[in-house]
């Protein structure tokens, strides 16, 4: 199991602390270094808690940098009573089916002080993910960080298009299987687990990277399986574009964790032709609406965070 809450790193505290009050910590992917300022702007302007997050493939198809360009932009940007730094998904196989050197990359954001780290081995069977995932909770672990880890498939990163959402739904393709999730939790150790229960990830290659993102939805009953199945924090990946009933009915049943991506990237996108300073007001301005309208977490930091807490008090 996750190991002892009394010598844990305070992102887990945190994430706990949310999940316990029902509260959900949205975490935002940063695929362009300018993008970060506004984002940490709109946690700090609207009192919201939230994760600064990089995945491997916004450095490698994106414009991240590295970890370390990315950690070093996080040390001049930074409201730690408002954000802690995340890698999001080290895949062990990625979207172009290649293997991934994720424990290489572990030990760099490890060392370099990201507060939480995402292995995904959803793409392998799941004694794989098992093995994979227990290896990368034993080297974060011995370094007080916690880890996410991924089971069942949530789709929207492979190369071509996806069948119809709809479609998706229906046949229930990639969810988390609660039985094994249970087992995964308990052989792994992991502190947080995301799960396929509708969501979908917004597209990262060619013309489709522009293109609108089907409304999802969420299999709440199924959620509820997962729940008590596991009973550590859940993570929703692909929180961009699924139906705000869904979203706030999720995080009373354990979302802890929601992961947003593709809402900010296409503002910021549309925008940098202007200026990259009219780029970074429009990631500000989509930043504040998610947190004050869709997520409604302003003011999140007070009852997630001790030390906002104390300075409100």
């Amino acid at each position: 199991m996750p190991f002892d809450t009394h010598h844990s790193t305070d992102t887990r505290d945190l994430m706990l602390q949310a999940w316990r009050s029902r509260l959900t910590i949205p975490a935002f992917n940063i695929p362009y270094l300018p993008m970060m300022e506004p984002v940490v702007s709109a946690l700090r302007d609207t009192g919201s808690f939230g994760l600064i997050a990089v995945a491997r493939l916004e450095w490698t198809k994106f414009a991240s940098g590295s970890l370390a360009a990315f950690f070093e932009e996080y040390q001049r940007v930074k409201d730690e009573r408002f954000t802690r730094l995340h890698l999001d998904h080290v895949p062990v196989i990625d979207e172009d089916q290649r293997r991934v050197p994720y424990l290489a990359i572990m030990r760099q954001a490890i060392t370099l002080g990201f507060g939480s780290v995402m292995v995904d081995g959803s793409r392998l069977p799941l004694e794989e993910n098992i093995a994979a995932t227990a290896k990368v909770v034993a080297l974060a672990h011995a370094a007080q960080i916690p880890v996410e880890a991924e089971l069942g498939a949530v789709l929207g990163h492979e190369a071509g298009p996806l069948p119809p959402y709809e479609e998706l739904f229906a046949s229930g393709r990639g969810f988390t299987d609660p039985d094994e999730a249970r087992r995964f939790v308990q052989e792994t150790g992991v502190d947080w687990l995301s799960v396929a229960i509708g969501n979908i990830h917004g597209a990262i290659a060619g013309a489709a990277r522009t293109a609108h993102k089907p409304e999802a939805r969420l299999d709440l009953v199924h959620l509820r399986r997962i729940a008590d199945a596991t009973q550590i924090p859940l993570v929703l990946h692909g929180g961009s574009g699924i139906q705000q009933a869904c979203i706030l009915a999720g995080v009373k049943q354990g979302i802890a964790k929601i992961n947003i991506g593709t809402t900010l990237r296409q503002a910021y996108e549309a925008a940098r032709t202007n200026s990259i300073a009219t780029a970074q007001q429009a990631v500000y301005r989509a930043a504040v609406a998610l947190l004050t309208d869709e997520l409604q977490v302003a003011g999140s930091a007070a009852v997630i965070h001790p030390t906002v807490k104390k300075e409100i008090a």
